[in-house]
């Protein structure tokens, strides 16, 4: 990264006229800098960022997805390094400590005294710690950052699995607090001051039932109570509560509240709003032209904003203003829609009805667990806010109605029975994507243009980029505008591959000929032929090289090997776990010399030998069958390793058999055929050393068990596995596993690997997570069924080729001519490295 933090910025001969300093680079002040970059076409501003965190922008709203992984790369904000911008120079570990207006400077905590143009305040908020006696013993905590849960998760593990954890605060933090501890093993007690959680977004209705919920998932709460003081003990704390109660808890965790972090604009002499927070006009700057303020430091005309939403427009004005424009805040939707430990809730307008004349009408229904408000006007014709808790699903189309004409009778739009509103009544101004402040004429617009699916229109828009709760309105919006995705899996089926899995599931259709003649139309072709052998291998275990099935196949299933780029075939034998015995190295090191094959150790812990002949795989197989070994299915699409590390049987570190666990895996999980290969990580301790997050499944020894990780994969685009359930035992592992691959062999379309099908679920992993953790659908025995009759009918497909001569008939180069090799196939050995060589074509240097 260039530039210069002391003023004019030259990069490559071309210099900015002007030098912004921003002070915070959280969520709100990385969306300034991009935004500024953006829309700066001719470079006239350079910018430096001074960040007190040693960690660039990550998404803070996200804190508790953190807890499992304890990766801050997961958090991490795209772009939050701005490699490739000679225009933006970042300092993390650097606070700012001063302000000199006069001189227009900032001093650092480094020594370094950095000139600005303009001043942007990002300085966001600190928690609020109540003044409580024993507050700040060691084993006291807030929740804000990455390095405050790391502290937290040292407590933890110290305490062991079950401790006692007290969060002062029934907040939306203190509830996610009581998350994150819940997902680090501990058993969370919310003590809350006002009579119910969230007192600032539900009323007592909601707040009762989601006291509830969330008691039913392990919280114990207390509400109406104080917290009197806190005390050591050998074990931990002690909380006295102001009803007289005591909790004996390992660790508290202060979420109370947040107040605006001001303290280096009140000693830069900037004035600061009644309740806290850098005064600013509603173009976000203060008294002092050349200083701006955003995000929750901010007090636009008075005000401080708590939610991330008001913080981006904010970042947008002042990257506005600095390009010469005259953008103003436009006030704030401060409607929240939050995922609490499982719970929905969401809270939009008017909430607590405190418009004169407001009129509430309910809906609650205890034993579905959901509660229902609507705030209406007077003549109950205008929406002005509303409470949903356990489901929200209306929240989409009902938050921009707010302050709008109701379509019908409120009651009927919150009634399970009722109609419901759909995204095409919503008039164009109404705001679908509050985060981003996206209307529905502008989607709509995108739409009209061309943008026909969802990545189109998050491009063209920028709506679901962030927090997502608008996508079902968008999906609604592209389907009431006339586009129709084609769930057709080729011009021979006009059903998807899903749909045609429960087809051959459910009639009993064994041949692609049957399937084609009473479901599809014409001969099929390469793309439909390969989807539907998948489909009938994983629904039987008939041999793939069985009969018409065997037509069927791909070029890599047809020689059960994968062809490179010479013609030639690659073996690949298994090795669960990685494990190998030496008598099996053996055998591999003499087929691979006697065969002359080039031989690769992979990244999934075996080995691989390149450069066989089509005529020559059976005998190779032989030699490796006979010797105990079986086909990896490196050429299929289904389960290709298990990755391990060496767990506690080896390592010091380790707290799991992570060995025996990925053969388990492995051994169990092999030849199932599905929509692309699959590949597995097991780690034996949070060290992650088989760098588990990156595989489709993902498993990570904790000492309280397994945590189970889902839909990653490496590739073009790479995508972390994000965490299913935790704390696990074996047999749930398996069981949860066994499940989630099932559904998705089930459902997935054609080549979609699992990262973009858990997100192309309606709900994505919350949806998963209901399927496989909680069996919503009612299927889980189904599903577990089916993993059952595929352990039990897996048979080694190489050994059933050997065993039978038919199959072993199909293993020639020519037909016509069975005992003649390829003359096209050749090799360059002439250097370190044997490498194929295509006729025609000059061989790639060796030793490279």
């Amino acid at each position: 990264m260039g530039g210069k933090a002391g003023g004019r910025s030259e990069v490559g001969g071309k210099a900015a006229d002007k030098h912004a300093v921003l002070v915070g680079h959280g969520m709100v002040g990385h969306r300034f800098v991009e935004t500024l970059r953006s829309r700066d076409a001719t470079d006239q501003w350079a910018v430096t960022v001074l960040c007190e965190e040693e960690l660039p922008a990550y998404d803070r709203v996200g804190l508790s997805s953190y807890v499992g992984s304890w990766d801050h790369r997961e958090l991490a904000l795209a772009g939050n390094d701005y490699v490739g911008d000679d225009f933006v120079t970042v300092h993390t570990g650097v606070r700012a400590t001063s302000i000199d207006r006069a001189t227009r400077t900032v001093a650092t905590s480094d020594g370094r005294s950095v000139h600005y143009d303009a001043l942007v305040l990002a300085t966001g908020s600190y928690p609020f710690v109540p003044p409580v006696p024993g507050h700040d013993l060691d084993g006291c905590f807030v929740y804000r950052t990455l390095g405050d849960l790391d502290g937290i998760r040292v407590r933890a593990d110290s305490a062991g699995p079950g401790a006692v954890g007290v969060v002062v605060g029934g907040g939306l933090l203190g509830l996610e607090a009581a998350n994150a501890l819940s997902l680090m093993g501990m058993s969370p007690h919310v003590v809350e001051f006002a009579p119910r959680l969230m007192p600032m977004q539900v009323d007592d209705g909601g707040g009762a039932l989601l006291a509830r919920l969330v008691t039913d998932l392990g919280v114990t709460v207390h509400t109406g109570v104080g917290t009197s003081s806190i005390t050591e003990t050998d074990t931990g704390v002690r909380v006295e509560l102001s009803d007289g109660g005591v909790i004996d808890a390992a660790l508290v965790v202060f979420s109370a509240g947040v107040r605006p972090q001001d303290t280096l604009a009140r000693a830069g002499g900037l004035d600061i709003g009644d309740r806290g927070g850098v005064l600013t006009d509603s173009g976000c700057a203060t008294a002092d032209p050349a200083v701006y303020a955003i995000g929750e430091c901010a007090a636009v005309e008075g005000r401080c904003y708590g939610l991330v939403a008001p913080g981006y427009a904010t970042a947008e004005i002042v990257a506005d203003r600095l390009l010469g424009g005259d953008a103003t805040f436009p006030g704030a939707d401060m409607s929240t829609k939050l995922k609490l430990m499982g719970v929905d809730v969401a809270s939009f307008g008017d909430a607590l009805a405190n418009s004169e004349g407001a009129l509430e009408v309910v809906l609650s229904d205890a034993a579905k667990g959901t509660y229902a408000k609507l705030v209406v006007s007077d003549d109950a014709k205008t929406l002005l806010g509303g409470i949903l808790v356990g489901d929200a699903s209306a929240y989409a189309t009902l938050r921009p109605l707010v302050g709008r004409e109701l379509p019908g009778d409120p009651a009927a739009l919150i009634s399970p029975t009722g109609e419901k509103i759909g995204a095409a009544a919503l008039p164009d101004d109404a705001q679908v994507c509050s985060c981003n402040a996206v209307d529905k004429g502008t989607i709509c617009s995108a739409i009209a243009g061309g943008a026909c699916d969802i990545a189109s229109v998050k491009a063209c828009t920028d709506a679901g980029t962030t927090c997502g709760g608008c996508l079902p309105t968008i999906k609604s919006l592209l389907a009431a505008s006339g586009v129709v995705l084609s769930k057709a899996l080729c011009e021979h089926f006009s059903h998807s591959r899903s749909e045609l899995y429960e087809i051959v599931a459910a009639t009993g259709v064994r041949t692609f000929s049957g399937l084609v003649a009473k479901y599809g139309r014409g001969a099929g072709c390469d793309i439909c032929k390969p989807v539907v052998a998948s489909i009938l291998a994983s629904t039987s275990s008939d041999h793939i090289l069985d009969g018409e099935a065997a037509s069927l196949q791909d070029t890599n299933d047809h020689f059960l090997a994968n062809i490179q780029k010479n013609g030639t075939y690659s073996v690949v034998p298994r090795m669960p776990g990685g494990e190998c015995t030496p008598e099996q190295l053996i055998v591999i090191g003499e087929v691979a010399r006697d065969f002359g094959l080039y031989t690769k150790v992979t990244g999934g812990q075996r080995i691989d030998m390149f450069g066989a002949r089509v005529e020559q795989l059976p005998a190779i197989w032989k030699r490796l069958v006979d010797a105990g070994m079986e086909s990896g299915q490196a050429y299929g699409k289904s389960l290709r390793t298990v990755k391990s590390c060496v767990g506690s049987s080896w390592c010091r570190y380790g707290v799991q058999d992570s060995v025996g666990m990925a053969v388990d895996l492995e051994k169990r999980y092999r030849g199932l055929r599905s929509p692309h290969k699959i590949k597995f990580g097991v780690s034996g301790c949070a060290r992650e050393c088989a760098e588990a997050r990156g595989k489709d499944v993902g498993v990570i020894a904790t000492e309280s068990g397994w945590n189970l990780y889902v839909g990653g994969n490496g590739g073009q685009s790479p995508v972390h596995a994000r965490l299913l359930a935790s704390g696990l035992d074996d047999d749930t592992l398996v069981q949860y596993i066994d499940r989630y691959l099932m559904f998705y062999v089930r459902t997935a379309d054609r080549l979609q690997r699992t990262a973009p099908w858990v997100e192309s679920l309606d709900g994505g992993l919350e949806h998963l997570k209901a399927v496989v953790c909680d069996d919503s659908l009612g299927i889980a025995g189904e599903l577990e069924a089916a993993m059952e009759r595929h352990v039990a009918g897996y048979r080694d497909e190489w050994k059933g080729v050997l065993d039978d001569e038919a199959k072993l008939a199909r293993f020639v180069s020519f037909v016509n001519a069975p005992g003649h090799e390829d003359p096209t196939v050749m090799f360059d050995e002439s250097g370190a490295r044997k490498v194929p060589v295509l006729m025609g074509m000059p061989s790639v240097p060796s030793g490279r």
